[in-house]
């Protein structure tokens, strides 16, 4: 077959005259140049590690400082104060390239410059950090700026340099702070007060008060020494391929399905068409995406940075690409490799190994989709057991480590998944075809659901991301979630979208630009040899999470009314309004109000992640009552939705700058796991239900084009399944000035919940709450 030349560079048979050797010119050929494609992107990481190493320094400012120091000294000024001099008399006399006295000079000013550049880049980098500690600019009033905040803002322009890298700001970002003990105390109690009688409450702080006397002191003095050595003190002490306590605990020591419990979804452009064909459509989409992955190794990317002025941590990019999740007995561990040249395929229950590269060149997008169309033409039927394998990855975490460990660790098993577990990433062709249509309502959940968990068993749900494409040529991604958060993924994604608009194109029939190579070798068939006791292990995977992705009901849809610009004009955050009508979506669904959970980000500081707002506060819980009586002035609602509002934006700013409350408990339980110490408190808090689990879709990060000029071009963001049996998970992306997409799933086993009625509960309280304002709405 050719594609066994391409992996084996030689063959030898025995024969009777002997041993007969075969050479592969096009195998040889083929390793020399990734031989070479590998050293250079060698070279290239040494190149950006020093200078990432030395920003905001550069060699240019360092030849500064060499030239006006051996300026200085020929007109006879010792700018060194007698240093150059000291370092000159220590320098080894004798022959060799020491011996005159002006290579002496030259050396020793070098030397003495190179301190000096190296100082500076020290203090500058230190002042950078003491000045992003600083947050107070996060809470003042927007057009009310004070004269501090904008010096300091000039400080941090100053000091941040001219084209940072991608990971250029990580040694200047400051430490995520440990908050105190009575302050996240104090922060929680009142983040439950409205949603306990007395007796409960007085319960709760009886608890609170006697783990903030006795136990925590103990828990908090090892969480700060923690803090003075880790980055970040997230961090476990051991366990070097864990980034946190947090993607450890939640993510990887889960034992339940990761599809519908812990992956999310990503949707494709719904509102414009870019073209129908599957292969081709894919051909530019992995073409894109695996230029990203260049940029990403090259640090080309821009760091994301808050207001042009803050920088985010980029850590997460890290693991982006070339990334799995291996199932273990007791606890998962995520794979990632420095580079990877092909992705794996699935298509009708089978697998394949697509090569991205034709030596050390990436293959064109016209050639990517003539390979994915040789796929999609491949007449050969599943292999015994091939077609369902995938649901191993989608059924319990301990049985597929199991069946791992006996079926998969040796012979054409374990090749064929070690194509699957190494590949960039995977790709998932399906024959069925899904797309939003506006007048069909259904159209957006179904799209949602198929994205979300597929038929179970095409998807591989331990790989970083999942790319599918629909018979008809519309994406989607399906992301494993402990490698990093929805913000990361999103930012890839931006990118590929905006490469496949604006720069790769399409001919007028759908396919890619350009001419094919026809002798490219076809993508491999993966072998299988799965006996039938693997099989049956297989089917009961499968049976598990089909009854798992039948139990979730999907409910997305697209909020015409009005958007973020008409929200503005209630003078207050788009998030805060939508974050205020679903606390009175929720009332009015279930009768009452719950603990919320809201994920807001803490990237400003170094291997920041995730932090918790608790969306449901006092000030939310009157509103909604007030709203509920009816019987209020417009005026005093609108003051109450004011308060609410303000809260909820104090409470997001308290999380994104370390002072939330969530991580913070969390982490001083895991302490007293570590010492064996029980405390009643922490197990309760760390017990508590999420029945509304939100979050927003972040959207351009990355400006490629202008929202203004194609407005049409927007993703209608993603959702994931929900956090509690008997609750709601709601995701929603405000996606421009007139629209908003809400994505919520609940499970059909729970008589309380049903998605599609929250939802119009959801569309109801946002419109009630525009009219205490009276914004006028478009036209539905």
């Amino acid at each position: 077959m050719a594609e066994a030349h391409q992996a084996v560079a030689f063959q030898f048979t025995v024969t009777p005259e002997g041993v007969d050797f075969r050479l592969s010119r096009e195998a040889l050929k083929h390793i020399y140049l990734s031989g070479i494609n590998s050293w250079k992107r060698r070279l290239i990481r040494i190149k950006n590690g020093i200078l990432r190493g030395v920003y905001p320094g550069s060699p240019t400012s360092w030849l500064v400082v060499v030239m006006t120091t051996l300026g200085s000294s020929y007109c006879n000024v010792d700018i060194s104060m007698g240093l150059i001099c000291f370092i000159q008399r220590w320098l080894p006399e004798g022959c060799g390239p020491y011996r005159t006295p002006q290579t002496r000079t030259l050396l020793s000013v070098a030397i003495f410059s190179t301190g000096v550049w190296m100082m500076g880049i020290l203090f500058f980098r230190q002042t950078l950090k003491l000045l992003l500690s600083y947050h107070g600019w996060m809470f003042e009033m927007h057009g009310q700026t004070s004269h501090f905040t904008k010096v300091w803002a000039m400080c941090v322009r100053l000091l941040s340099g001219r084209r940072p890298m991608l990971y250029s700001f990580q040694t200047s970002l400051p430490k995520l702070p440990v908050p105190s003990v009575s302050a996240t105390i104090h922060r929680y109690l009142e983040s439950v007060k409205h949603l306990l009688d007395d007796k409960e409450y007085y319960r709760m702080e009886t608890l609170a008060k006697e783990f903030q006397e006795k136990t925590a002191p103990r828990l908090q003095k090892y969480l700060v020494l923690k803090s003075w050595w880790a980055t970040n003190y997230l961090q476990p002490p051991t366990h070097p391929q864990v980034s946190d306590w947090w993607e450890e605990y939640v993510y990887l020591k889960g034992r339940t399905p990761l599809m519908v419990n812990s992956n999310y979804y990503v949707m494709d452009l719904v509102l414009v068409k870019n073209a129908d064909v599957q292969a081709a459509r894919l051909g530019n989409i992995v073409h894109a995406m695996i230029k990203y992955r260049h940029k990403l190794d090259r640090e080309e990317i821009k760091p994301v940075m808050v207001l042009g002025i803050v920088p985010m941590c980029s850590y997460q990019m890290e693991r982006m690409f070339n990334t799995t999740r291996i199932p273990g007995k007791d606890t998962d561990v995520l794979q990632h490799l420095t580079d990877s040249r092909h992705v794996a395929v699935y298509h009708k229950g089978r697998f394949f190994k697509l090569w991205l590269y034709e030596g050390s060149r990436l293959l064109k997008p016209r050639d990517l989709e003539m390979q994915f169309q040789r796929i999609l033409d491949d007449p050969s039927p599943p292999q015994p057991g091939e077609e369902k394998l995938a649901a191993l990855t989608a059924g319990g975490r301990a049985e597929w480590a199991q069946v791992r460990q006996a079926f998969f660790g040796s012979g054409k098993n374990k090749a064929a998944l070690d194509a699957i577990e190494r590949a960039a990433f995977f790709v998932a062709l399906d024959e069925e075809s899904h797309r939003y249509d506006p007048e069909d309502e259904a159209s957006l959940s179904l799209y949602g659901k198929a994205l979300l968990h597929g038929s179970c068993y095409n998807r591989w749900f331990d790989k970083s991301f999942t790319l599918i494409a629909f018979k008809n040529g519309q994406l989607g991604l399906n992301t494993e979630h402990a490698w990093a958060d929805a913000p990361i993924i999103g930012h890839l994604w931006e990118f590929v979208l905006g490469t496949d608009s604006f720069d790769l194109g399409y001919t007028e029939t759908g396919h890619c630009l350009g001419k094919p190579n026809p002798v490219l070798a076809p993508p491999q068939r993966l072998q299988w040899d799965i006996p039938e006791q693997c099989q049956a292990v297989i089917e009961s995977s499968y049976q598990v999470a089909k009854a798992l992705a039948d139990d979730v009901e999907l409910y997305c849809f697209q909020f015409l009314p009005f958007g973020k610009g008409l929200i503005k004009k209630c003078r207050t955050s788009p998030d805060a309004f939508v974050q205020i009508a679903l606390q009175l979506a929720h009332f009015r669904d279930r009768g009452r109000l719950c603990l919320t959970y809201e994920a807001s980000m803490t990237r400003m500081f170094r291997e920041g992640r995730t932090e918790t707002v608790r969306s449901c506060t006092c000030e939310s819980t009157a509103f909604v009552r007030a709203m509920a009586q009816g019987r209020h002035l417009k005026a005093d609602l609108q003051d109450l939705f004011r308060k609410a509002a303000e809260k909820h934006q104090n409470m997001y700013r308290l999380a994104m700058t370390g002072a939330g409350i969530d991580r913070h408990l969390f982490c001083l339980y895991v302490v007293s796991k570590y010492l064996g110490v029980k405390s009643p408190f922490l197990a309760e808090v760390l017990s508590e239900p999420w029945r509304l689990s939100t979050s927003q879709t972040a959207q351009f990060q990355i400006r490629m084009f202008d929202p203004n000029q194609y407005p049409n071009h927007l993703g209608a963001g993603g959702g994931f399944g929900p956090v509690a049996n008997d609750g709601y998970g709601v995701s929603y992306m405000i996606a421009g000035e007139n629209t908003i997409f809400f994505h919520v799933s609940s499970k059909f086993s729970s008589s309380e919940t049903n998605a599609q009625r929250f939802g119009n509960h959801i569309r109801q309280a946002l419109l009630d709450i525009a009219d205490l304002f009276q914004v006028p709405k478009a036209d539905s």
